[in-house]
């Protein structure tokens, strides 16, 4: 599914206005209905209903959608923002459709304004700014956000939490942005909706359709895409009937210190479990005994050191390479990991210390073959590319670092997102908060290692690497919990993941 930007929402709207056709003024009436009817579903008409109306299109919705309230026996009371002595045209539109309809519901705000008292049991509907903002509220709009986010009052938000922008938020002041709870965002979820700490202003999400041109969306060039299972199934590859270990890939994982023997048993097992014929792992000899209880059907190779990683090896024979997971950052391992790097000609997934060590030794970046599969968390990327001082920039970060270096970046979080080297982005719709849990970047790493063996392209062992291991994680914590997942559930989930897909 496409995501967006509020110039492409715009575009989208004129091109269903153009091409259905349909008076723009119709588009709204059929967006207000669908906001109506979800509505009404979560609250009664005996809940009294104030609307804060700004004088846009998002103004516009609020107004028929108020109209349409008291249609249904609502008491609802408007509060129409025209500070500027201009509306848009459909909310002028809209303005007089409610008047004649019940003019002694409609006040509107010119100058002076007295807020009305909003209690426990009111519903308020924010219709002040939509998709269109592009800059922070201040002044009075930011005084009656902030007075409406004090209300013990339940709030639902038209399209996008008001003083919310669509994309970039990160100069926003955010303590002028609504806190909903429950945002109706119109035909597609916005770009700004799944970084982190924006959930606070979004509360319960529902996408709401409108129908919009479907030839539109088609039509319409996006940089952001949300993974759907649909994407993900044509990717598959069958197993052959005939198979035997020696078709089905060779990886070699190269993971964990000594005292980190645990990162290397994730990744390793993960590895296996996504289908690889032969999995050998690269670890000191302190790890011997962890490695072969653990993981018997792996092959060990054990490096001359005890504790560390400490010189590259020959991966001729491999048809993909994972390092990184629990290797320590010791200026010897951070030899062997380059010089690893640099000599490795199958595909490569570095993740963990791998992507620790680069980032003290950023002019080895240039040397990073192209095609790396690099999968770091928040605070790894920071260590790489600098402090972000929100999603938004860190994403757009990764985004050029993925360009630059013609790489693949997978920024692991709720909603992680997979960067392309032509600059384009991918986040992923599945798992949960129950896989915040030390460990499970090391099954990721291990998953996406196992597809490469296999014999996937790059981009398609990222997008069904991490919406397998999403959807383990799921599996995971409907049967456990999410205060219960460990890394290794996710292990003993991935089976049935696979299984969802290719049934």
């Amino acid at each position: 599914m496409k995501i967006f930007t509020s110039a492409q929402i715009h575009e989208l709207d004129k091109y269903t206005i153009e091409h259905e056709p349909i008076k723009s003024i119709d588009l709204m009436e059929r967006a207000a209905k669908t906001l109506t009817q979800t509505i009404t579903d979560h609250w009664s008409n005996a809940t009294p209903v104030i609307v804060f109306a700004g004088p846009g299109n998002n103004g516009g919705d609020a107004l028929a959608v108020s109209r349409m309230l008291i249609d249904r026996g609502y008491d609802v009371k408007v509060y129409l923002f025209n500070i500027s002595g201009h509306l848009s045209n459909d909310c002028a539109t809209n303005k007089a459709r409610l008047t004649d309809k019940r003019s002694k519901a409609l006040i509107e705000v010119t100058q002076e304004f007295e807020p009305p008292q909003l209690e426990a049991n009111m519903l308020v509907i924010d219709g002040l700014f939509g998709s269109g903002l592009n800059k922070p509220l201040a002044g009075g709009f930011a005084s009656l956000v902030k007075y409406i986010n004090a209300s013990p009052s339940k709030v639902v938000s038209i399209d996008v939490p008001s003083g919310l922008m669509t994309e970039d938020n990160t100069y926003n002041v955010r303590a002028n942005i609504i806190r909903a709870d429950m945002t109706l965002t119109l035909q597609h979820q916005k770009l700004s909706f799944l970084f982190a700490e924006n959930q606070q202003f979004i509360g319960q999400m529902k996408v709401l359709d409108i129908r919009l041109s479907k030839e539109g969306v088609e039509k319409i060039d996006a940089n952001y895409t949300l993974l759907e299972e649909s994407d993900v199934l044509p990717r598959l590859q069958k197993r052959d009937p005939f198979a035997h270990k020696g078709k089905m890939g060779n990886a070699l994982i190269i993971a964990g210190s000594y005292g980190m023997g645990g990162a290397s048993v994730l990744a390793t097992k993960a590895c296996l479990r996504s289908g690889a014929g032969k999995v050998t792992v690269h670890t000191p000899k302190g790890n011997n005994i962890i490695m072969q209880i653990s993981v018997p059907e792996a092959v060990i190779q054990f490096d001359k050191e005890e504790t560390t990683f400490s010189e590259a090896v020959d991966t001729e024979d491999f048809n993909a390479v994972g390092i990184g997971p629990g290797l320590g950052t010791s200026e010897q391992t951070a030899i062997a990991i380059i010089a690893q790097l640099r000599r490795t000609q199958c595909p490569l997934v570095a993740d963990a210390d791998a992507i620790n060590i680069l980032a003290t030794h950023r002019a080895w970046l240039q040397q990073l073959p192209k095609g790396i599969i690099l999968t770091p968390h928040p605070k790894e990327f920071e260590r790489l590319e600098g402090r972000c001082t929100d999603s938004f920039e860190r994403l757009m970060k990764a985004r050029d670092l993925a360009q630059r270096l013609q790489c693949y970046i997978i920024l692991k979080g709720h909603h992680s997102s997979l960067c392309l080297p032509d600059g384009h982005i991918i986040f992923n719709t599945t798992g949960n908060a129950g896989m915040a849990t030390a460990g499970s970047g090391d099954v990721l790493t291990g998953i996406i290692t196992g597809l490469l063996a296999r014999g996937y392209k790059q981009e398609d062992a990222c997008i069904i690497g991490m919406y397998l291991h999403g959807l383990a994680g799921d599996f995971a914590a409907r049967d456990l919990g999410e205060e219960s997942v460990i890394a290794s559930d996710l292990i003993q989930y991935l089976p049935q993941a696979f299984k969802r897909l290719y049934e």
